[in-house]
């Protein structure tokens, strides 16, 4: 089943990938309501009118995929649309519900490791591990925080890595091949206003 997705990005240095993944979604990219290369340039106009674009975009979407870049800190809109699509908004007698999210990385000099480090464990298990700082708290504060914690191995306490965070992350290629796959992982994680998960909703 396709769902109505977003896309958060840092403009400057995300726009192809924002079309490779809109091309990836095929027929499903009839269920996108974020900005294409179509979409009116809203750059002079104020910041209370790019938010009120931005809300009509996501208000009834309910998964979000965020490009992770090298740079998406000096966005000053990702951290605050990924606030907008965690909350519940109401709107004339109707509420939305929590987006699942799904992180996208960025192919960047050829390849991930700007990014991410993977490591091979004692006891044989692979694990890996991001930058923190290259990205905002409120995504942070949502990885690894799925509760009760699910362990794929109780020696190392390793986690599986699409249902052990509610924001997962997954590689561009990877995405690419199948994205529905990772979209559909995103939306089942917001089933139950994301029961499962200790939820930090705030920037």
């Amino acid at each position: 089943m396709a769902h109505k997705t977003f896309i958060s990005y840092k403009w400057s240095e995300a726009q192809k990938l924002r079309d490779d993944i809109i091309n990836a979604l095929g027929d499903d990219a009839t269920y996108y309501k974020g900005e294409t290369s179509e979409s009116p340039d809203l750059t002079d106009t104020s910041t209370e009118n790019i938010k009120k674009n931005l809300k009509n975009m996501m208000y009834d979407t309910s998964v979000t995929i965020i490009i992770i870049s090298p740079n998406m800190k000096k966005s000053k809109w990702i951290d605050w649309e990924i606030e907008y699509c965690l909350k519940n908004i109401t709107r004339k007698d109707r509420t939305s519900h929590t987006n699942g999210i799904v992180g996208v990385i960025m192919k960047y000099n050829g390849g991930y490791d700007w990014f991410k480090t993977t490591t091979k464990k004692n006891d044989g298990c692979i694990s890996s591990s991001y930058r923190e700082d290259l990205v905002y708290d409120i995504i942070n504060n949502n990885r690894f925080n799925q509760n009760p914690k699910e362990y794929c191995c109780n020696i190392c306490k390793t986690v599986n890595s699409f249902t052990g965070s509610y924001i997962s992350y997954v590689e561009e290629k990877t995405f690419l091949d199948n994205p529905t796959k990772y979209i559909d992982n995103a939306y089942d994680k917001s089933e139950n206003d994301a029961s499962g998960y200790d939820l930090v909703k705030h920037r």
